[in-house]
């Protein structure tokens, strides 16, 4: 489930990061854990602050982030490890043409991933540098009327791929998993009736922390975030057909149920359920 084709233990103390979307539930987070143990920070959010350092940049923006790279790099006199965290959220039915919630989903978690890494990429070959993409278990187990973020993560994962192979053996390139997280980016899914509270287990943010920095230390390709995480990343990429069928079950009990009645982007699947199951 791991691969590791070499491994170079890095110390965090003293090594110069930059983070995207560090003003969110992960991104705060990740970087206390750097600064506590040494490391020197700097994050790229949309609203920039001074403690920690956050310079203002927009993902979806090629002047924008080609700016704020540059700045943070020469701030920091170079750059060893590059966090790609930021991301966008929200409802998108795979069934409905693809409007703008969707397009904006790719723009930042696939493009925006894209714009920082290139910016980042020689600055990271000089150092022999770390790349860490926070992707999502949707990447391995999709839930419907999620199809624009578990698309964008899916592709951001073989943007990784392909930057691994380009930047090898000189940068290391991870790709870590989290699960469920409370976090505002449900927010929008809560709002459409399309709470998956019930549904999927949460997880710490304390795990993501943690793989984020084993990410950080070490040449791993990919990093499930929890126990159960590892189980899941095992079973959508071995057993796909096991656990496409579990997620099924658990999405048709829920229609059973009556919760997605009120939601209008679930209507479709409510409807195709009824029709399978006249009595229910």
């Amino acid at each position: 489930m791991e691969t590791m084709p070499y491994v170079t233990l890095r110390r965090v103390e003293g090594t110069r990061v930059i983070i995207t979307g560090a003003s969110g539930t992960f991104g705060r987070a990740i970087t206390a854990a750097l600064q506590e143990r040494g490391a020197v920070v700097i994050g790229l959010d949309l609203i920039p602050a001074d403690n920690p350092v956050i310079l203002a940049c927009d993902v979806t923006d090629d002047v924008s982030v080609e700016q704020a790279c540059a700045e943070a790099i020469e701030q920091l006199g170079g750059l060893d490890l590059l966090i790609n965290n930021a991301g966008i959220g929200g409802p998108a039915s795979a069934t409905s043409p693809p409007r703008e919630v969707a397009r904006q989903q790719l723009e930042v978690n696939l493009f925006g991933a894209w714009r920082v890494s290139a910016a980042c990429s020689d600055a990271l070959s000089a150092s022999h540098g770390q790349v860490v993409m926070v992707a999502s278990r949707m990447v391995v187990i999709p839930l419907p009327l999620a199809a624009a973020y578990g698309v964008s993560k899916r592709a951001m994962v073989a943007y990784a791929d392909a930057l691994r192979l380009e930047l090898a053996p000189s940068v290391g390139v991870t790709c870590v998993y989290p699960s469920m997280v409370r976090s505002p980016i449900h927010d929008s899914t809560t709002l459409a009736g399309l709470s998956l509270e019930g549904v999927s287990r949460y997880e710490s943010v304390e795990g993501i922390v943690k793989a984020v920095l084993r990410a950080a230390t070490g040449r791993h390709r990919d990093l499930p975030t929890s126990p159960r995480g590892r189980l899941e990343f095992f079973l959508g990429r071995h057993l796909p057909r096991l656990s496409d069928r579990l997620v099924s079950r658990a999405v048709s009990q829920r229609i059973a149920s009556g919760a997605l009645n009120d939601a209008e982007l679930a209507q479709g699947m409510v409807a195709r359920f009824q029709v399978q199951h006249p009595t229910t």
